[in-house]
């Protein structure tokens, strides 16, 4: 179960966050029964009357302006770079995970860290072999997990591994913040984000209070999830987070008695839309039961068969990756 002190922590910082944005913003909750039960649970409305558009404009842009929250780099980390899609089930954590311990690989002087930003479904501390609760400094500062020298934090070595985590979106924000500040990151080079799928409230909210270096977009080549996939990228436009490329995940499956080749989920679906987008493919990745049996064991593949076809693919997009960094933000 999640411990007293931290439910409380995040109970307190909810409560002021909201009654603080609400007097901020002059808002309040329409009361149920006003124009449907519907706008009683999504609506808000100003306290004005007999105001003119010019007036209620400005009015608005005002709040907007007070609300927009100014970015803060996180203490101690220099670039960060998420990892996102637009639909899940198309290999994000898993590409995640590797792209992490490759960027590790691909140059020992580097610290990199990983951030699992899934508060519903983390996943991070299975594919990182990793269990236990996070020692807490005398600042009240977390302790990330450390596994293949990679700090990892994540709301699963907060909760127990079975037990869903049923809140609400205010709740998951604050719950955001405290990971990502409320953490001795030391000293990182990286600090890379795994974001749930999806366009959300994690997504925004983590583009607009963190100065992040690029984006990666991951998808599989079938029209689907591609569809998603550019929701992604121009999500992120929107925010002003350069996105440095798509992963065409699940690329190609090799029969391993025959070794005849299939594109299961389309060929070159990725790699059409990144050109539709004026972006780049980072790189192709296969369908390969090697993946997804490193993973569930904890042992990614990068680290377990850092040789192989596969870990050589997450090893090529992580340099790619580096090559389309700006220089050190901080």
């Amino acid at each position: 179960m999640m411990s007293r002190v931290w439910t409380s922590v995040l109970q307190m910082a909810l409560l002021s966050w909201e009654n603080s944005v609400m007097r901020r913003a002059g808002l309040q909750w329409l009361q149920p029964g006003w124009g449907g039960a519907a706008h009683s649970f999504f609506s808000v409305r100003f306290r004005s009357s007999g105001t003119n558009d010019t007036v209620l404009k400005d009015k608005r842009s005002k709040i907007m302006t007070r609300g927009l929250p100014k970015q803060k780099p996180i203490e101690g980390v220099k670039q960060v770079l998420v990892i996102a899609s637009g639909k899940g089930g198309v290999g994000k954590s898993t590409t995640a995970v590797n792209i992490a311990l490759a960027l590790a690989a691909n140059d020992k002087t580097k610290a990199v860290g990983l951030l699992d930003a899934d508060i519903h479904g983390p996943s991070i501390p299975k594919m990182m072999n990793l269990k236990g609760r996070p020692d807490v400094t005398p600042k009240n500062l977390m302790l990330p997990l450390v596994n293949y020298g990679i700090a990892c934090m994540s709301m699963g070595f907060l909760v127990q591994e079975t037990a869903p985590v049923i809140w609400r979106g205010l709740m998951v924000m604050s719950a955001i913040e405290k990971l990502l500040r409320q953490v001795d990151w030391h000293q990182l080079d990286y600090l890379v984000i795994d974001m749930p799928p999806g366009t959300g409230d994690v997504q925004l909210s983590i583009s607009q209070n963190v100065p992040i270096a690029g984006a990666v977009i991951v998808s599989t080549p079938q029209d689907i999830a591609l569809l998603d996939a550019r929701k992604g990228t121009e999500m992120f436009r929107k925010v002003d987070v350069p996105v440095l490329g798509l992963v065409q995940n699940m690329s190609i499956f090799q029969c391993p008695k025959c070794k005849h080749e299939t594109h299961i989920f389309g060929a070159d679906g990725v790699r059409n839309l990144a050109s539709e987008l004026g972006l780049e493919v980072l790189g192709d990745v296969p369908l390969h039961i090697d993946i997804r049996e490193t993973s569930d064991s904890g042992k990614p593949i990068v680290v377990s068969q850092p040789q192989s076809n596969m870990a050589q693919a997450y090893i090529k997009i992580a340099a790619e990756i580096v090559k389309r960094l700006p220089d050190s933000l901080t």
